[in-house]
């Protein structure tokens, strides 16, 4: 699959871009007004009020905090690349190349996430314990708070009582930013950036800097840049989004199905728990190696 060519068809990305983004402006504004109003009829004026009552840890604000979450994922990222196809004039399948799976590359696709996965935990914990220098004291606080809120808001999420909670959560946090996160980033913006620069690898990296600074969390940056890297490529290479959706929904499902298996053996879910190393030092650079040759073998299969 050729991202950097230029179709006369197609807007010019910089149009395609300024569309993008007023899409996705127009989408968060609208879900989030609809959510708004939703969570009024649920809740009543108090909503209004008091919005922290969502994020209150009670389970009785838990479908609310769902419901949010769930708008804001389908109109600031689903919807824009929608709306961009039908700017242009041709289905979502055709312009972000939605090729079939082929079984042996899904497997491989698989096994990129297991063997990775000691690496990348090693890589979050290294960014979680990056320290700005002393001029930015007053920035770093900010942002501890901020990834603290974030913490707390994550595990209001995955505390499961049922298999309903893991289901809810498995399409909430696993299956819908699968799909509508790499339609916006890899489908929408990596496309627009390679046919902008002319250069796939500066708009795989650009794409997924974009991609984890969205996220608003700093000590998560690195690690989510890699991963959106790693979806980038693995677009690029095959020629179908399919590849990066099944490795983003399968590498979110770890985190949903851990909690999950935590929870069923009563092993406390918390902070620590979720930043405690898991695996030796030596697991993650077998993790490092596998991973690097996992990737240069689906390279290979997939021409």
């Amino acid at each position: 699959m050729n991202f950097i060519q230029k179709d006369k068809a197609e807007n010019t990305p910089y149009i395609q871009i300024v569309l993008l983004l007023a899409y996705a402006l127009i989408g968060f504004v609208v879900s989030s007004v609809i959510a708004i109003a939703v969570l009024v009829g649920m809740y009543g004026m108090e909503m209004l009020a008091n919005p922290l009552l969502l994020t209150s840890g009670e389970n009785e604000y838990l479908p609310g905090l769902r419901l949010l979450l769930i708008a804001n994922s389908v109109g600031l990222f689903l919807f824009p690349p929608l709306l961009l196809s039908f700017t242009e004039k041709r289905s979502p399948y055709a312009l972000y190349h939605f090729e079939p799976l082929q079984l042996r590359l899904f497997a491989m696709v698989f096994g990129i996430v297991l063997v990775s996965m000691p690496f990348m935990e090693w890589v979050a914990i290294a960014n979680q314990k990056m320290v700005l220098p002393y001029f930015l004291q007053d920035l770093e606080r900010w942002i501890r708070m901020k990834e603290d809120e974030n913490m707390r808001t994550t595990l209001i999420l995955l505390k499961m009582a049922s298999v309903k909670d893991l289901l809810i959560n498995l399409f909430m946090i696993a299956l819908l930013p699968a799909v509508a996160e790499e339609l916006m980033f890899r489908g929408a913006v990596q496309r627009i950036f390679g046919r902008f620069f002319s250069n796939i690898h500066v708009a795989i990296w650009l794409s997924a800097i974009l991609f984890s600074a969205i996220h608003v969390q700093f000590y998560g940056f690195v690690p989510r840049m890699l991963l959106g890297a790693a979806f980038g490529y693995l677009y690029f290479w095959s020629g179908s989004l399919w590849y990066a959706i099944v490795a983003h929904g399968l590498n979110n499902a770890y985190a949903v199905l851990a909690a999950w298996y935590m929870q069923q053996k009563n092993i406390p879910l918390s902070e620590d728990s979720v930043s405690t190393p898991q695996f030796t030092w030596y697991a993650y650079v077998v993790s490092f190696v596998l991973t690097i040759a996992a990737f240069r073998y689906f390279k290979k299969q997939a021409k």
